[in-house]
């Protein structure tokens, strides 16, 4: 019996990271992740899984970051009982981020199910409970970066250095199947290198098949020092202090906020630019940052960079929400940085709800933004947002720095692949939009990859595996057509065309006004009855 091998996320997108791999006697994950982006995409976290979770046998956790880790919990509660194998740093940060997740999906159940009632709509559920995440945590298994894991009979496993994340690994796989041994390697989300926060990317060489993230494959970032990165942050911080308001800074709760703390504590220290209270406005990143505090360490410097990252002087935790409330109150310089990322939940909203109208005002945008989120729209110069429902114009200075990003860019991404060379087999391009696969498929292909050997797969796409190469096998329809999975949805072009008819109805006369409105209700209607 061949091995095959299932897309059932980040397969023309970012999110979802999710691969089934199933062999003779054996089927088990690579990442378990949650979808994020457009309200179509994040839909499919609420259906059930394309595949029976109590005949997965394993899972294997490349890291903790949501969209690789946040379905753990419904994996669980649909059936799934095996083992979680993953790096302890991975397991500690699990614990706090897929609690956190459940306690925000419990929170935004509630409020949603209160203006249900209110609309004569259907009661909806929690994708899982913060019970559910705390219950999941009995399933996790330690593993340690090099050291071969039998997973199952037929299946080893091991986890190598992947410079993402505290506890980020690719995982190698090992498996025996009716053909013979197989080696797959599956990069998880690979880190740029060069930081001094982070130990570079590793890997073995020589595998059959290799499963390689695609987030920029498009884009190539001019590599900086650490002391270059610092001065570029620091001229971020003097513009903000001078156009005369606060500074917020959407920040990923995991790595990103706490490397953007160390380094705004250096650069202040230092007298490179104004100092200010830093609020860190996120509880979980608070957590997260405790985390770093014991096992920041870089195995490559034998430095841990976030000892000195604790609630005192300048650097302020707000973990109620009543020290979240107060921040309201201030004025003029400060800074305050808040989850998430992509500023699509959590605290960061109500900020942005009340800054983005002011002039004064920076918001600062440092890692990556998945199409159809504020994020993005942000980034893409977006002058009017909608925010849970409320308009909002946007005249604050909105400023993006890629030099934080914890993904390797397209010429790290080659050279990755190039030193896992020899590949026998395929290469399949996951954890990108379509431009940045297609760039980065291109650019294998240069790099001496014959094009015929690189397969980028879409969500639910399945493939017969042989040490040499990869063949497509009939699948179910996917749950989502293929290239919606990375674009804007109908949801972001009715808040588009709310935002564009307000902006249109004020300049109208009230004679014209009353003309639009009446055409398009006829339009709507028109709709209704065809």
């Amino acid at each position: 019996m061949a091995l095959d091998l299932l897309f059932h996320g980040a397969a023309g997108c970012v999110t979802g990271s999710c691969a089934e791999l199933g062999g003779p006697g054996f089927r088990v994950l690579v990442d378990c992740g949650m979808f994020q982006g457009s309200k179509t995409l994040k839909a499919l976290n609420y259906e059930p899984f394309p595949f029976d979770p109590g005949k997965i046998d394993a899972v294997l956790l490349t890291h903790a970051h949501i969209d690789h880790s946040g379905l753990l919990p419904k994996l669980m509660k649909a059936g799934f009982s095996g083992p979680i194998y993953a790096t302890a740093g991975t397991r500690d940060l699990c614990r706090i981020m897929l609690a956190d997740a459940g306690g925000i999906q419990e929170s935004e159940v509630r409020h949603l199910n209160r203006r249900n009632q209110r609309r004569g709509r259907e009661m909806v559920e929690p994708i899982y409970t913060e019970a559910d995440a705390r219950q999941v945590m009995d399933q996790f298994v330690k593993v340690k970066l090099g050291e071969t894991v039998q997973v199952l009979p037929g299946l080893e496993a091991v986890w190598w250095e992947a410079g993402h994340i505290l506890g980020g690994a690719s995982v190698e796989v090992r498996a025996e199947s009716g053909e013979g041994p197989t080696r797959l390697l599956f990069s998880g989300d690979l880190g740029p290198g060069g930081r001094d926060y982070m130990p570079d990317p590793e890997g073995p060489s020589g595998v059959d098949h290799l499963i390689l993230e695609s987030t920029y494959g498009d884009r190539a970032r001019e590599r900086v020092t650490p002391e270059a990165r610092r001065a570029l942050l620091a001229r971020e911080l003097i513009a903000a202090h001078a156009a005369g308001g606060p500074l917020l800074i959407p920040a990923f709760a995991v790595e990103r906020s706490q490397e953007l703390l160390a380094d705004i504590m250096t650069i202040m220290d230092d007298g490179q630019a104004p100092e200010a209270d830093i609020f860190l406005d996120s509880p979980m990143a608070t957590e997260v940052t405790e985390v770093f505090r014991e096992r920041g360490w870089n195995r490559a410097t034998g430095v841990n960079p976030f000892t000195s990252l604790h609630g005192a002087g300048r650097l302020k935790f707000t973990p109620d929400p009543a020290d979240s409330d107060r921040l309201e109150q201030l004025r003029g310089w400060h800074i305050i940085m808040a989850a998430s990322g992509m500023c699509d939940a959590g605290r960061v909203r109500r900020h942005l709800k009340r800054l983005l109208w002011n002039r004064e005002a920076t918001v600062l945008i440092t890692g990556y933004q998945a199409v159809g989120t504020l994020g993005r729209l942000l980034v893409d110069g977006a002058r009017r947002v909608r925010i849970q429902g409320e308009e909002f114009r946007v005249r604050a200075r909105i400023r993006s720095i890629e030099v934080y990003s914890g993904h390797a860019d397209a010429t790290g991404l080659v050279e990755w692949a190039r030193a896992r060379e020899p590949v026998r087999g395929s290469i399949f391009l996951d954890h990108g939009e379509p431009p940045a696969l297609e760039a980065l498929a291109a650019r294998l292909a240069e790099a001496g990859t014959p094009r015929e050997r690189v397969v980028i797969p879409q969500v639910d796409q399945a493939y017969r595996l042989t040490p040499a190469g990869a063949e497509a096998k009939p699948a179910p329809p996917p749950r989502i057509a293929p290239g919606l999975a990375a674009a804007p949805d109908w949801h972001n072009a009715r808040a588009q065309m709310i935002l564009d008819l307000n902006e249109r109805l004020e300049g109208m006369s009230p004679e014209a006004r009353e003309s639009l409105i009446r055409r398009i209700g006829e339009l709507v209607a028109g709709a209704e009855e065809t």
